[in-house]
């Protein structure tokens, strides 16, 4: 079978994204580790599938390197939008009434048009509101969550309830309400900050956030000295995270700037982390390191992330490129 697909990146973490409205893909974990594969495929940390959507304009499936499927990805929803602006895609306007005057009714008797510049994407973790901001791509990431069961995490539910002599040596931290949006505010649970994990004879101090998917933020004082390759994933593996997580080593510059690492889960290193970026931000605000809005420069480039403490979302916004089209024979 010929595929055709479209080659993207954001910030050099690059997809291969696939529009599967009209194809019946079988195997498709093993069909994203072929593909995905830098010597023998096209090359890629994550594949993108666009598929329709019942709550949605349309819904996207990610699928890692390594063959795993995941729930969100940041970088990945921003060259999403941008395939389907770039490509003119019709969208049910059911989900958009205020767009829906004069439009065209497609076969399910729903008004549909042209992609505006707002969308809304179904995704594992959601749904996730990109949107055109001049050159670049402002994205809706919703509320961070901070509950360890959530995100998930496997700490002891004694610690998680309540401020006893070892979560206070665990979390030295004494996190004000007033950090937290007002959802969170009366939250009968103890944020995951600074918990000390040890790694082959050293302690690393990690703050656990989920966007949709599960990071582990650890600050460090020069982020290129961290031997990512060894530290990322033991971590990423450890037995706290049922699902795995996301590693995220970051320096902090000052209030507004941080540099950051990641190594994202199923992927290994990577040039950007879109999640990883909003987790850093939202970790290094509760850690009072940094303000709610910060820069996050990474090896590919720069996100601004803003934790709203007006609603509690977090807003990411950043470019998205497309790199070539093409098609590929897969058997």
């Amino acid at each position: 079978m010929n595929l055709n697909f479209t080659k993207m990146q954001a910030l050099g973490n690059d997809f291969v994204l696939i529009d599967s409205r009209k194809k019946r893909l079988k195997n498709i974990s093993r069909l994203s580790k072929a593909l995905c594969d830098r010597r023998f495929g096209i090359g890629a940390d994550q594949m993108l599938l666009l598929n329709e959507s019942t709550k949605a304009d349309f819904k996207m499936r990610i699928f890692n390197a390594d063959g795993s499927e995941v729930e969100m990805c940041g970088n990945g929803i921003r060259c999403f939008a941008k395939y389907i602006w770039d490509n003119k895609l019709m969208v049910r306007q059911a989900h958009h009434p205020e767009q829906s005057r004069g439009k065209n009714h497609g076969s399910a008797g729903l008004p549909t048009g042209q992609a505006g510049s707002l969308l809304e994407i179904e995704t594992l973790a959601g749904i996730i509101r990109p949107q055109k901001s001049g050159n670049n791509i402002k994205v809706d990431m919703g509320e961070p969550v901070l509950e360890p069961r959530k995100i998930p995490v496997r700490i002891n539910t004694e610690v998680t309830k309540l401020r006893s002599s070892e979560a206070k040596k665990s979390q030295p931290l004494n996190l004000s309400t007033s950090q937290l949006p007002g959802s969170l505010r009366s939250v009968n649970f103890v944020p995951i900050v600074n918990y000390p994990i040890v790694i082959g004879g050293m302690t690393f101090k990690i703050t656990c956030v989920s966007m949709g998917n599960p990071h582990a933020v650890i600050v460090v004082n020069d982020v290129k000295k961290v031997p990512l390759e060894k530290y990322g994933p033991v971590i990423e593996k450890h037995r706290l995270f049922p699902k795995r997580t996301n590693v995220e080593f970051i320096q902090v510059e000052d209030s507004k700037k941080i540099k950051m690492r990641v190594w994202e889960r199923g992927a290994g290193e990577t040039m950007a982390c879109g999640t990883g970026a909003s987790a850093a931000v939202v970790a290094s605000s509760l850690l009072g390191l940094t303000g709610r809005k910060a820069a996050v420069y990474l090896p590919g480039g720069r996100l601004l992330i803003e934790w709203s403490a007006k609603n509690g979302h977090v807003y990411m916004t950043g470019p998205a490129t497309t790199v070539f089209e093409g098609s590929i024979e897969i058997k």
